[in-house]
């Protein structure tokens, strides 16, 4: 027991200040049960021998990562691959030699039962002759389900032709819920040679190309579509894309992936404007 605790000794702070023994990058840091996020671990051997049978490990604080989360991949690891230890997990990379570095993703899938809270990720690189300090990571949160807002955002234009081309953009707006959602900012931005008309829901920035559209509240399965429209004058000429982003709200959105929509229209002069 003694030689084992003598070879598990941590590294001074001094030895690690360049480059970290272990390093995490996460996302996203805020997920939902069943939900998946990635981990990027990356180990660094400071020290002048090798380390024998290298891992990366991961663990939860205060809950141990292994109640919260199932290993769905790591990547860049032996045969061995990675690995449930105890309350941690660890992906195999081998031996590791002096001045070496290993890079493995994590994809971990939040369990189904997982209670909404926070966890501090913690990782570690760690051998079969050494093994280096614990480190915290950042905070994880398990949101709860009945307290998102999932707001989705469509973008569409008609074009008219004349003697003063235009074009009229409708946003669609639409919470899925499960709860309202409330402080909605969408921001459309339009392109170079369109100027602004005017706006139902929507208002233009300053003297940007940028129009802030604000929904204050919409209840779960409701739809809003505020709108604005630009000229672009008989001279119009090309491809014109706007797009539009949702930049604030409230409760947590769940769902980057429908957050913005863009449209492009088309100008053949400003006579036949087509979207």
């Amino acid at each position: 027991m003694a030689a084992l605790a003598t070879a598990f000794i941590a590294i001074s702070p001094a030895a690690q200040a360049d480059t970290p023994t272990s390093a995490v990058e996460v996302s996203p840091t805020t997920v939902l049960p069943g939900q998946t996020f990635t981990v990027t671990q990356t180990i660094h051997n400071p020290t002048d021998f090798t380390v024998t049978f290298a891992k990366g490990a991961i663990y939860g604080s205060p809950t141990a990562i292994t109640d919260v989360v199932d290993v769905v991949s790591c990547t860049n690891t032996t045969a061995v691959g990675c690995f449930q230890a105890g309350s941690s997990y660890r992906a195999a990379f081998g031996d590791l030699e002096a001045g070496g570095t290993r890079t493995t993703v994590w994809t971990l899938r939040v369990k189904a039962t997982a209670a909404p809270g926070q966890f501090t990720l913690q990782h570690q690189f760690v051998g079969d002759n050494y093994a280096f300090d614990i480190l915290d990571g950042p905070v994880i949160t398990i949101a709860d389900p009945s307290a998102q807002a999932d707001v989705k955002v469509g973008l569409g234009a008609t074009g008219h032709g004349g003697l003063n081309a235009r074009i009229d953009y409708t946003l669609t707006v639409t919470n899925s819920g499960p709860s309202a959602a409330t402080g909605i900012r969408v921001v459309a931005t339009y392109p170079a040679g369109l100027t602004f008309a005017s706006g139902s829901g929507c208002v233009r920035v300053g003297t940007t190309r940028t129009v802030n559209c604000d929904v204050a509240s919409l209840a779960s399965g409701a739809s809003v579509t505020p709108k604005f429209s630009v000229n672009g004058g008989l001279l119009a000429l090309g491809s014109y894309t706007t797009t539009a982003v949702r930049t604030a709200s409230s409760p947590t959105d769940p769902n980057a992936a429908n957050d913005s929509a863009s449209k492009t229209c088309s100008a053949l002069t400003g006579l036949i404007v087509t979207c």
